[in-house]
């Protein structure tokens, strides 16, 4: 397979066009070809990529390889059309032209090099894609404005871009905490450098902002009473406006303790099955992932949502830079945020081995990573097979299973989410009941009620409002 051959390949996998990429069938006019070479170029440039590229014989909304009829070797206005470009294009593009040939259907592959220093022009006007349409740059002051700047300075990232001028008063002390509870040594005369915390005029930069104390970025896991969006929302838990260590921290306990251990002795012949409700090392992962890899310069953070039948996991900004589709779903993983991803590895947090993409993939297939030309979402099912607290306060009827399977499931599950039942109940009635009283009045042990309160308040059903003495429970 040809270098060519197998670029088409790689592109036509991808999900959606972008700045630097369309497709084409047999569409040809002399100046337009010109000015998507502008636009490309420029595009190519925005996002950090070395080339650009228009592909003629594929189907632009299907991607589908259709062959083409397109040719470059004519002549216009009596010089040939590759020199009418090249004379027309300021500064010099070194662009190339190639027919390739796959699964015997002709194909023509326009690689454009990314704009340097300024922006490529056709005909004197510089073109730039919104979306997936071709515009003048001109009409776009605040594209014009990213794609000087880009020029000029590079690709922005969390180490070159400042934080605002109001979070230039920053404090670590959690992140000293941090690493120090890994066991890392971390020197205050010399982290802000080695963490490159700092950008070249010396002011915090947005990876400061990302670590220090208190920062203006929430991180919510949203839990919602069906599974859609269009439901309830239940409740809100807010873990960020802090360092985003310690948030992936809280986000990683709260998928621990709602991934109850179900008991299933449906067909048992000897030993019962523990079913977990989910795979937690493949929410691990994802949760890792969306961290290492959000594109935290627009200051969004990782969503969490959560539904009765999964949890959904949604970081920003799509793949990185250079990262093709088929080595994404492989693990070969290219950091959007490498200074980051180191960080991730001096902690230990992630080993950078690339088995966190496969991991996801090995659990729950291709089709449990959703890929967009702005986000990635990962989507963890639930296997369930008895009815929950957590669903019972969310509305779940549908999920209830039915009398066969009832009849199936562990008396000591059952008890368990009885038990958690009537507790709420108990805490309805008298609010300040203590837990040696839930405890008599159930038969049960201190500890078997405490870790029942423990659930019910990671599921956001019961809160503790002040000390345990004096204090009261309050049902969300």
């Amino acid at each position: 397979m040809s270098k060519s051959e197998d670029l088409i390949k790689n592109l036509i996998v991808l999900p959606h066009e972008y700045e630097w990429l369309d497709f084409k069938e047999n569409w040809f006019s002399k100046d337009e070809i010109g000015e998507y070479i502008s636009a490309i170029s420029n595009g190519a440039a925005l996002c950090g990529r070395e080339f650009g590229y228009i592909v003629w014989g594929v189907n632009d909304a299907s991607h589908e390889i259709i062959g083409t009829t397109v040719s470059f070797d004519k002549d216009v206005e009596h010089e040939p059309y590759k020199h009418y470009l090249a004379r027309n294009l300021k500064p010099s593009v070194a662009f190339e032209v190639e027919e390739v040939l796959i699964d015997d259907k002709r194909l023509v592959l326009l690689s454009v090099p990314a704009a340097k220093s300024v922006p490529t022009k056709f005909l004197s006007q510089a073109f730039i894609r919104i979306g997936s349409s071709k515009e003048k740059l001109s009409k776009f002051p605040e594209w014009e404005i990213r794609l000087l700047n880009t020029l000029s300075n590079g690709i922005p990232t969390i180490v070159s871009m400042a934080a605002p001028d109001y979070a230039q008063e920053l404090t670590f002390e959690k992140l000293f905490m941090y690493y120090g509870a890994k066991g890392v040594a971390l020197r205050k005369e010399t982290f802000k450098k080695s963490l490159k915390l700092l950008t070249a005029d010396g002011r915090y930069n947005i990876m400061a902002l990302l670590l220090s104390d208190a920062n203006d970025i929430p991180i919510r896991v949203s839990v919602f009473s069906g599974k859609s969006k269009a439901d309830t929302l239940f409740s809100v838990k807010e873990y960020g406006n802090t360092c985003i260590l310690y948030a992936m921290d809280k986000i990683l306990e709260y998928g621990d303790a709602i991934n109850i251990i179900q008991a299933d002795e449906r067909g048992r012949i000897s030993e019962r099955k523990d079913i977990p409700l989910f795979d937690y090392e493949a929410f691990h992962e994802a949760v890792l992932n969306a961290f290492i890899h959000n594109k935290w310069l627009g200051m969004n953070a990782p969503m969490i949502s959560v539904f009765t039948d999964r949890i959904e996991i949604l970081s920003h900004g799509g793949l990185g830079l250079e990262q093709d589709l088929e080595g994404f779903y492989k693990g070969v993983s290219i950091p959007v945020n490498e200074i980051l991803a180191s960080m991730f590895l001096q902690l230990r947090l992630s080993e950078r081995s690339g088995r966190g993409v496969p991991k996801i993939v090995g659990a729950y297939g291709r089709e449990s990573i959703k890929i967009e030309k702005n986000f990635i979402v990962v989507t963890i099912p639930f296997n369930r097979i008895n009815v929950t607290p957590f669903e019972l306060n969310e509305g779940a009827g549908s999920d209830v299973p039915d009398g066969s399977q009832k009849s199936s499931v562990k008396s000591s599950v059952k008890s368990s989410v009885k038990s958690s039942v009537k507790i709420i109940e108990m805490m309805k009635e008298n609010p300040e009941i203590t837990i040696p009283m839930i405890a008599e009045s159930l038969r049960l042990t201190r500890r078997a009620v405490e870790k029942s309160i423990a659930k019910l308040q990671a599921e956001g059903i019961v809160k503790r409002i002040g000390p345990d003495k004096g204090g009261y429970w309050k049902i969300l």
